[in-house]
């Protein structure tokens, strides 16, 4: 269960050739890759489990980790794959959800004696079930994701003769400094009469309307609100006032303000936005909000503050390029969801 070897980030090189995990919730908890000695590489077809945070992943090849890692290396005859790996951290996420934050919570002895629920057959793990389970799972999810290209127009990933001409003229855009204060204002919305904690995390009866927070999971919206007293929002940006991290998110779906969060639209001239358009104007803003320098104790501050920040925007004639803003974001969300097509088709056969 312990680690061959535990690797300082600050003193790692990046760049090499074998997998190196931290504690991270995203990309299956890979850091970078680095080129150590192989005697120090975890086996592959474990799980990586982040001790103080319960992050939990398959890892299908050798690895290096970060501190505070454990492996789950399976015992006896148990196999894992990338099939039953699933139902495992599944059913490991639900144990440990009860559990409080921090590293005390997973010490070794404490997994050791912790029990997690799985199929059986005959007194004996049912495999087979979890593997078939795990694969209709997937099938059903990949139809799914093959009616929503198909419907939403991505299936289409061919790059337009002016998409391609934007991407090769890039280094020759030109750029002009805005204050956020000029093109942004910040939404009135009413306060709500809930808290966090007496809302649910999924829809439940009349519960159905995102609420937005600090959070930066899921694009701040983790709880749901009744629509009814609320105000409703969509195709706007959402920006923490009070976080350990300050980003930024376009919400193209309906949704309200909770706490510790506010959203704001485009005033900038006569303009009015299209979807991509904002999409854009969301890096650029994060550029000057979602720094390291900023914490929970560290605050950036709320709109009062980050009205006051420039950013940089493509320009012609004196005014923000919007059709570039479009054409290149259009060209990029292309470029990303090309490999999600080729894998559908490949996982359809078409």
């Amino acid at each position: 269960m312990t680690t061959k070897k535990k690797f300082n980030a600050i003193d790692v090189q990046f760049g090499g050739k074998y997998r190196y995990i931290a504690r991270g919730e995203k990309n299956n908890g890979i850091r970078g890759y680095i080129t150590k000695d192989v005697k120090y590489l975890n086996e592959a077809n474990t799980i990586s489990f982040g001790q103080d945070t319960a992050t939990m992943f398959y890892q299908n090849k050798p690895y290096f980790t970060g501190d505070k890692i454990k492996i789950f290396h399976p015992k006896n005859h148990i196999k894992l794959n990338k099939d039953n790996a699933q139902l495992f951290i599944t059913t490991m996420n639900k144990t440990f959800s009860s559990f409080s934050w921090g590293s005390s919570s997973y010490n070794v002895s404490i997994l050791n004696e912790t029990k997690i629920k799985l199929p059986i057959e005959n007194g004996e793990i049912n495999f087979s079930f979890m593997e078939n389970f795990i694969k209709e799972l997937e099938s059903e999810r990949i139809a799914q994701l093959e009616a929503y290209l198909l419907a939403s127009g991505l299936k289409d990933y061919t790059l337009t003769a002016q998409e391609q001409k934007v991407l090769d003229n890039f280094e020759n855009i030109e750029w002009e400094e805005f204050r956020l204060g000029a093109l942004f204002e910040k939404i009135k919305t009413k306060k709500l009469s809930f808290k966090a904690d007496e809302l649910p995390k999924q829809i439940i009866g009349k519960y159905t309307l995102p609420c937005l927070t600090s959070s930066f999971q899921n694009q701040g919206l983790n709880y749901f609100a009744p629509k009814d007293g609320a105000t409703i929002l969509k195709n706007v940006i959402s920006i923490p006032s009070n976080s350990d991290i300050y980003r930024a998110y376009f919400q193209s779906n309906e949704f309200t303000v909770l706490s510790d969060a506010y959203a704001i639209n485009w005033v900038y001239g006569d303009a009015q936005l299209s979807p991509n358009q904002y999409l854009f104007t969301v890096p650029c803003i994060n550029k000057v909000t979602d720094l390291s320098i900023y914490s929970y104790k560290n605050k950036l501050g709320g709109w009062n503050v980050v009205r006051n920040k420039h950013i940089q925007l493509p320009i012609k004639n004196d005014k923000p390029d919007y059709k570039i803003m479009d054409t290149l974001i259009s060209a990029i969300q292309k470029l990303i969801i090309k490999d999600v097509v080729l894998y559908t088709n490949k996982k359809v056969g078409t």
